[in-house]
Parts: structure tokens; sequence; C-alpha cells
């Protein structure tokens, strides 16, 4: 059996641009609809007997279950061959090297189960409480804002920000040219204006930004995966350098909105000291809080993280003003 596929470069050539455009369409009137969930639980599901082979559609792009051809309308099939979208296994059956989920009532593409590749593009359950985040704390921007997303992934929060922004710029940066292309497809999809950039760090990025959005890798990753691995802090280096940097980007009144997840050990947070050390005190403020007390549970049995308590999400909100305010304050919901 051909298994789960994983994308890789010929699924993001130009050849498969039209058919995953195409594809999105198509899912799009048939009300496709599929939530991503964390790879334990994506593995729990598929293991199931019911679930070896593809029924559907939600199958075939959300659970990356290995289908026969004529699952597909021979139209789609051919296409989505030819791009490279789809692969055949000794066994005959194929599978797809995409997933398509659905945030915010819009469909965005991202790498199939499972993400093990290095340049697997991001989407999971950390991506809906980063859409949630941006909604509820991004307020007002001028008009024809300028929108950075940095370390983009699929695209999902500069996506949401721009779509309530009419009139708006999205610029997507990421260090992974697959995550750029598949973002732009997704970006076109949802009817919003982006640019994509290759870059290696915030910096490389030419400012100012009405609004930063970013959701840095945070797991300590033995692999050093660029969508996983957060560094050294147990895995907080990622989220503390590009809130530095990104800050620096910041217009007057612009407003930097971080989701990201932290070790805390012994009862400590990796993170939000250290931010409040390393931002500067005047011209900005800083709020703070936790979004959820524990998620991804089971990498505590990993040795890596034998010392640590517990994994938490939280949510950074930096906002650039005049004047003499301090770095202070927990926002409260």
């Amino acid at each position: 059996m051909l298994g789960r596929a994983s994308p890789d470069a010929a699924a993001t050539t130009p050849d498969a641009r039209p058919c995953l455009r195409e594809l999105l369409n198509i899912l799009e009137q048939d009300g496709y609809d599929f939530v991503t969930v964390t790879p334990v639980s994506h593995a729990r599901v598929v293991a199931r007997t019911h679930r070896r082979q593809a029924r559907d559609m939600r199958d075939i792009f959300g659970w990356s279950l290995p289908f026969d051809a004529a699952l597909l309308p021979a139209g789609m099939f051919g296409r989505l061959q030819a791009g490279g979208v789809i692969v055949e296994g000794d066994d005959g059956l194929f599978a797809s090297r995409i997933r398509v989920s659905r945030v915010r009532d819009t469909l965005f593409l991202h790498s199939a189960y499972p993400t093990t590749a290095w340049n697997s593009v991001f989407l999971g359950p950390d991506s809906y409480r980063f859409a949630e985040l941006i909604l509820a704390r991004m307020g007002s921007l001028p008009d024809g804002a300028r929108i950075l997303d940095y370390g983009a992934g699929a695209g999902v929060g500069g996506i949401v920000a721009a779509r309530t922004q009419p009139g708006s710029t999205l610029t997507i940066a990421d260090i992974n040219p697959d995550a750029l292309f598949l973002a732009g497809i997704n970006a076109e999809h949802a009817d919003v204006t982006a640019h994509g950039v290759e870059v290696t760090e915030p910096t490389e990025v030419e400012g100012p930004y009405d609004l930063v959005v970013t959701h840095p890798p945070f797991m300590i990753d033995a692999e050093k995966r660029a969508y996983r691995d957060g560094g050294d802090l147990h895995g907080a280096r990622l989220s503390l350098d590009w809130a530095v940097a990104a800050a620096g980007k910041l217009a007057p009144g612009g407003r930097l909105i971080l989701h990201t997840g932290v070790s805390i050990v012994d009862g400590e947070d990796m993170l939000r000291d250290r931010l409040r050390d390393a931002l500067p005190g005047v011209g900005l403020t800083m709020e703070y809080r936790e979004l959820d007390p524990d998620i991804f549970g089971d990498e505590l049995d990993k040795p890596a993280y034998a010392d640590v308590d517990r994994i938490a999400a939280v949510g950074l909100c930096v906002t650039r003003i005049g004047g003499d305010a301090q770095i202070g304050g927990v926002w409260r919901a």
C-alpha cells in the first residue's frame, strides 16, 4: 500500500498551480469542509479499520488516505496527476501530496499527512487559534494597510487579516519556497492581493507595516524541521527573536500579533520575561496571554522535554505608540 504521501517539489511546480486553483474552486462549490487535527489524533483516526482507503474527497484531501483513481472525475484526476499533485503507489492506489482544510470560511492548501519532510507546509490546530487571536486583537487598520505574515506557512494568519481589510496589501514571507507557492494560491483563492518573499530572518523584510502577524515554530525538534523547530530556550528562541525583529518593523500605531507555544519549566514561562527584557521599554505596549494551558502533551514523553511541566499556547500583542508608554500589562478576555 502507498501509505501517506508527503509533498515535494513535484507538487509545487508551475504546472501544479492551475490544477490546484481549480481543485480549490471545485471543493468550494461542493461544500467541502475539513478541520486539521493534531498529528497524534490524525494517526488514531486513520488507523481505524474503515479508514484504510479513501471513500470521498475528505478522505483524499483531508485525511490523506490512499484512493482508487475512479473516486475522482476523470478530468480532475488527469490534471492533478499531470501537475504532480497526486502520485501512484506500487499497489495501483494513489495519494495526494497536499491537504485542503477550511479556516474561517476559506480553504487552504497545505502539506499531506504525515508532515515529516523538512519543507512541509504547516497548517494545524494552532492555525485556528492564531486566526481567532488575529481577529480579536488586530483592531482597525488605516486605508491601504500594509500587512506582513512572517513565517507564513500556508498563509492563514495574513490571509485571514487581509480579508477583513479591503484595499490592504499582504506580504507573505517564509524560508520555505513550497510554503510561498501554496500560500500564494491560497491568497488568490481568498481574493487577497499578496506577494511572497523568500527570506531567512525578519530583518530581511522591508518595512514598515501596520500589522505583522507571525506564528513561529516552537517545538524542540531533533530533526530541525523548518516549520517545527523553535531553537533553544526549550523551543522559544525563534519566538523571542521574531518578536523583537517584527516590533522594529511596525509603523506608528502598528501592531504585532504573535501566536506560539511555550515550555513551562518548573513553573517558569520560558518566553514572557525574556520578551520584557528584550523589547524596547519606551514607545511600545506589550500584552501577553496564555491561551491554552496544555497543548501537545504527547511531546512530554520525549527526552528533550524531561524537565518541562507543560507546553502552553500563548498570544502576544505589541503596539507601537508615541510618547513614553512602557511595556506592561496582560490583556483580559
